[in-house]
This record gives structure tokens, sequence and C-alpha cells, in this order.
């Protein structure tokens, strides 16, 4: 399949800060790809770099067969960018927005309520940018990055500080966007959102790629036992700890929870001791994966 973005080595330092420390990955043609990371982990420097916004000290990077850097304008029209904060010229309508936006493209004006309507915003046309909510504005600056038909779409955490509905909202915008073809490039801190969304995510920590592969595949891949949780006081802990496959168990006043890497023989022997009421049983996520490598502590 065609690499739309092949990264080789990259590395960029400020002083002594490794901010990206040699990095390297493909992303294929039509993929939706994800970086993940804590705070200060190289994601958005790794992105500006491909955007050709940032030079690289080191490495060899082609975007779409071309180099970006120095800012390449054979590839501006290939790429949209959604930032992680969008800035609107101010007074302009949504519609205004977007056909100001296409304009530099030479896009005609009426493709705007085509990409109003491809984000859920065909009944904001006429409305402000200032009065658009959160969500909505995130939404409007996706709709921006997509006007000019880009083949490649780089998004930098596009659901940072919305409520979970706008975020769901705005998933299944970027589901429809990458049925199209599109290569998608997502940067985001949660774990969620990647796993729902994302054919393959890298994880960065300290400026380099600890894990890349599919979601799922990396979940296998982690040694974790399920956890399987019912109401508090359905069953004694020291009576769960004692179950067939039960590893551990404690009971924190609300659910009682057993680690277990053989849930159908702890599931059947709660079951001998009607023991059910109100099971859960969850094995390990993505989230999993990423704190197991890049730990729990406090990220500023």
């Amino acid at each position: 399949m065609a690499q739309t973005i092949e990264v080789t080595g990259l590395r960029k330092r400020y002083g002594d800060v490794r901010a990206v420390d040699g990095v390297t990955f493909a992303v294929e043609e039509g993929e939706f790809f994800g970086i993940l990371g804590p705070n200060g982990a190289g994601k958005t420097t790794t992105l500006e770099i491909i955007e050709g916004l940032r030079e690289p000290d080191e490495g060899d990077l082609t975007v779409l067969g071309l180099s970006p850097w120095p800012r390449n304008p054979k590839l501006l029209p290939r790429i949209g960018v959604q930032l992680q904060a969008s800035a609107f010229f101010e007074r302009l309508t949504a519609r205004e927005q977007l056909q100001t936006f296409g304009s530099l493209y030479g896009v005609p004006a009426k493709k705007a309520d085509a990409m109003l309507e491809l984000v859920g915003l065909d009944d904001k046309a006429d409305v402000r940018v200032e009065k658009l909510s959160g969500g909505q504005a995130q939404r409007l600056s996706i709709a921006c990055a997509l006007v000019h038909d880009p083949e490649l779409l780089f998004l930098d955490e596009p659901t940072a500080a919305l409520d979970p509905q706008a975020r769901r909202n705005l998933w299944d915008v970027l589901r429809e966007i990458s049925t199209e073809g599109r290569s998608i490039v997502l940067t985001t801190h949660y774990m969620d959102e990647a796993e729902s969304l994302c054919d393959r995510v890298a994880i960065m920590d300290a400026g380099k790629i600890l894990k890349l592969g599919p979601p799922a595949v990396l979940v296998r891949g982690l040694d974790a036992p399920a956890r399987i949780s019912v109401a508090s006081g359905v069953l004694a802990v020291e009576d769960a700890r004692v179950l067939p496959g039960a590893d551990e168990a404690g009971d924190d006043g609300v659910s009682l929870t057993i680690s277990t890497r053989d849930p159908s023989a702890v599931v059947a022997a709660m079951a001998a001791k009607d023991a059910l009421d109100g099971v859960q049983i969850r094995g390990a996520t993505l989230e999993d994966v990423f704190l197991e490598l890049t730990g729990r502590e406090y990220r500023a």
C-alpha cells in the first residue's frame, strides 16, 4: 500500500530538551493514524515538523512523496491542518468563514454550504463564529481544514475541552471523513477516542515512540488480568479471593472487584453462589497499555 507519510530518524532539540528523539513511522494511504502520549511527549512537535511548520534537526521525511521543509507550496493544497487552538476571522458568520478560507485555495463560495452540512453546521451558517459553542467551533475548524478537499488531514487534539456529547458527535464527523478515503493523522489524550477511531496508533513519551500498532493488537499484547465487578456485599472479599481462577479481590463499599486471568472460571463460581448482581467484566484497554508504557505520575 502507498505511503502517505514516511518518517525516519526524526529529531528536534530545544537546548538540552530532546522534544523528538529518533522517531520513525509511516502512514498508509487512507489510514486513520493516531499519535498518543502524555503532556510533553513530543506529539505536537512531531506533527508540526510533518506539516512543514518546523524544521527538523535530523531525519528523513516525506509527505505525499514531497519534502515539507522548507515550506513546500506544492503540498499546501494537498493537506489540511486543524490546530489545537483555532483562530477565526472576527465578526464573520460560519459560512463567511468557510468562504474566506476556501478563497485562499480558489474554492468556489458555494462549497461552504456543502462543508457546513458535512460537519452538521448547516443550521448555523449565518451565526457569527463567536456565538458558536466549543463543539460547534471545533467542527467549523475541521470544515476549514477540509474546504479545499485535501488528501491528508492533520488533527491536533480536536476534541480537547469538549463535553462528552460534543466529543461523540465529532467522532461521527471524523468517521464519515475517514470513509471518504482520506489519510488522517490525529493526536489525542483520550484513549477511548483513539481506540474507537484509529486503524493504528503510536504511543510516544520523552520524544520516542514506545509502541506502534492497531489498538486491539496492542491491548492483546498486554499481559493484564480481567476485572470482574459486582455490587458490594454480594460476596465477602474473603470468599471472593478463594474462588477458582481469582488472583485478587477488593471491596470499596460500592463494588466488589476481582482480578483474574480466567474470567470464565470466576464467573461460573460466582453464578453457583448466586453472586452476579450487577456483574461487569472488563478486559484490558488501550488506556492500560498507555499507563503501562508511560507510567502513572502526574504530567504538568
